[in-house]
């Protein structure tokens, strides 16, 4: 088995072929968020939501991406359809990590339980780059929504994660994708899986869990949608798989 899989297509009948076991699902979905009105919400594309340049960042063009117009009831429904497909694929004892952002907190905890998932709790993602709002509290963290299907049994040499991970965005050449999440946070994520073990993530984009999972010995399998970063993803895929094989030379 190669240590990474990518497969481009839309997650839910993508996930719904699939029949490899996985020890966690890593995903940072669509959060359909990003605007204090229905309007806003549901009529501006991703670039529009989380850019203030529109798309353009640091003198080159972010790939835009899809599936982030939907109201809060049918956010709900697709999402908990989504995590249902990957609990049937999650080994009894493994995790399910979706990131989510203060909208939509509750919403995300609703579809992990609904599709099968025991919640155990939430992880705090903080950005320190976060810019300051006059007035107001600084808005400056997203969530990590956690759970397991079932019970979850440490093994001899169990992982101490922490609840809370610092790290801002990347910038410049090395922020592909509009909302990727830094290494060093994702690196520390797959650790809760064992080493060898395999990660899935149904939202690639640029491919940073993926990285993250090959960095610390575990495998891969990946869904992206949209091609332009499927291609970006498997560029990046193939270098650190290309790194690794090299390091244990």
């Amino acid at each position: 088995m190669s240590s990474w899989t990518l497969h481009t297509g839309d997650a839910l009948p993508t996930l719904s072929a699939l029949d490899t076991p996985v020890d966690a699902v890593i995903c940072d979905p669509p959060y359909n968020s990003g605007g204090r009105t229905m309007t806003e919400r549901t009529s501006r594309t991703a670039r529009e939501k989380y850019l203030t340049s529109g798309g353009r960042h640091h003198g080159f063009d972010l790939g835009d991406f899809t599936g982030e117009n939907r109201d809060q009831r049918s956010y709900l429904a697709w999402l908990s359809l989504i995590l249902a497909e990957c609990y049937r694929l999650t080994r009894p004892g493994g995790a399910a990590l979706v990131f989510t952002d203060w909208r939509q907190l509750p919403t995300t905890t609703d579809a992990l339980q609904a599709a099968g998932y025991t919640w155990r709790g939430i992880a705090v993602w903080h950005k320190p780059a976060a810019r300051p709002q006059p007035g107001r509290l600084k808005q400056d963290c997203e969530f990590i929504v956690w759970g397991s299907n079932g019970a979850m049994v440490p093994s001899n040499a169990p992982v101490y994660l922490p609840g809370h991970f610092t790290g801002s965005q990347p910038r410049g050449n090395n922020r592909q994708h509009v909302t990727q999440k830094p290494i060093e946070v994702m690196q520390q994520l797959v650790r809760i899986v064992p080493e060898g073990g395999t990660v899935l993530d149904p939202f690639t984009g640029s491919g940073t869990t993926g990285a993250a999972a090959l960095i610390e010995g575990r495998r891969f399998i990946g869904i992206e949608q949209s091609a332009q970063y499927a291609d970006i993803a498997r560029a990046r895929l193939n270098d650190q798989a290309g790194q690794q094989t090299i390091s244990t030379a």
